[in-house]
């Protein structure tokens, strides 16, 4: 064990004494706005606070935010992760309301949460002046929700590949380990017609009926349970009026698994559906919105286990996961990564998303301990 008994106490003692830091940092992350694709102000108040820390930080091309804690100059790097980015528009009202033991906010959790919490981690290396054996990179990085492709996330792990010995992302919930990555694909699917009167053109093809014979056509896909694969029109548009017959019509589609093989086995299947499926005199199109690989990381794999440890060590049963988050990159760069959370979260991705103040204590203590654990396996190998 990397760290004594007095060390661990320490820790669970620091950690309690800061949850009310990091709770007041969440709330001032939250109110500034980062809608995915417009995280600038968020970036440069994480900067700010970085800075105040004694840090040097620096926003790349990307927008993402980094900071180097640690005098080794060069690898192997334990990466942290933490996305800015949220779900909500910027003309949400970004209200923040605390209830006793109960912090909700659109945004509070996923990520806000994470932010303040990777922040706490450097706090709390510091006041325990703890140097680890590897430096460790913390990332404030962009464009992991929708369609932001995990733009942050690649654009983080290519800067650093060449020493990068391990990541570590931060969102979710307590408990889990996110182990697996769920590879995805996103498209826009596009049938044009001729378009023309509803009444005085009646006959000629309506790209709206087209790409409803495409979507009835994938709905009768069958699909494994296992991998899990799955498929969903999530949103259509198109048309002109009532009265006309639609010279356009377009439909977002998701697809996803956890086995490589198995997307792209359905991403063939739903192909074939689009260009052949729609009817006479009309054309199809297909763009391509995002790509999200699939991997994931054995329950031996040391990080895993060192995750697991650590959520022992509180008295938590670990719970092992298939999600989309930031790690989807490293793990399927066969770099180890997970993805852990900082406390238990509810109504995610919904303006009454709350979070439960008391569990971040753990939460905090179980990544600090990660990270300490972490660095040393990285370093010894």
């Amino acid at each position: 064990m990397v760290l004594t008994a007095s060390e661990l106490s320490q820790l669970r003692s620091l950690t309690s004494a800061h949850t009310e830091a990091i709770v007041e940092l969440t709330q001032r992350i939250c109110a500034v706005p980062a809608p995915t694709g417009d995280e600038q102000r968020r970036a440069e108040f994480v900067a700010s606070l970085l800075r105040e820390r004694g840090y040097t930080p620096t926003i790349d091309a990307t927008g993402n935010v980094y900071a180097r804690r640690g005098k080794r100059g060069k690898g192997p790097i334990l990466m942290l992760l933490a996305h800015l980015d949220t779900v909500f528009p910027l003309s949400t009202p970004l209200k923040i309301e605390r209830d006793k033991d109960i912090l909700r906010g659109p945004g509070i959790g996923d990520n806000c949460l994470s932010i303040a919490t990777m922040l706490g981690v450097v706090d709390i290396l510091d006041m325990m002046s703890r140097e680890t054996a590897a430096d460790i990179v913390v990332v404030a990085d962009v464009g992991e929700e929708g369609l932001g492709n995990l733009r942050g996330a690649r654009a983080a792990v290519e800067r650093y590949r060449d020493e990068l010995g391990a990541v570590i992302a931060l969102d979710g919930n307590l408990g889990s380990i996110v182990n697996t990555a769920v590879g995805s694909k996103r498209w826009r699917i596009t049938v044009r017609g001729p378009g023309g009167h509803s009444f005085g053109a009646f006959g000629l093809p309506s790209a709206i009926h087209g790409l409803g014979k495409i979507i009835a056509a994938m709905s009768e896909l069958q699909v494994p349970q296992n991998p899990k694969t799955t498929y969903n029109v999530g949103l259509i548009e198109g048309g002109t009026s009532v009265n006309t017959i639609a010279a356009s019509a377009t439909a977002i589609l998701d697809m996803r698994s956890t086995d490589i093989s198995a997307l792209e086995h359905l991403t063939e299947q739903i192909r074939d559906i689009v260009l052949y499926r729609a009817g006479n005199g009309l054309h199809t199109e297909i763009e391509v919105l995002g790509e999200r690989p699939a991997g994931s990381r054995d329950l031996s794999d040391p990080l895993v286990q060192l995750a697991s440890q650590a959520l022992t060590w509180l008295g938590y049963e670990p719970v092992y996961v298939a999600s989309s988050t930031d790690a989807n990159i490293p793990i399927s760069l066969n770099i180890p990564a997970v993805c852990i959370g900082s406390t238990r979260i509810k109504q995610a991705h919904t303006v009454e998303e709350w979070l439960a103040i008391p569990p971040i204590a753990d939460g905090l203590a179980q990544i600090v301990r990660l990270c300490i654990e972490a660095s040393t396996w990285l370093t010894a190998e």
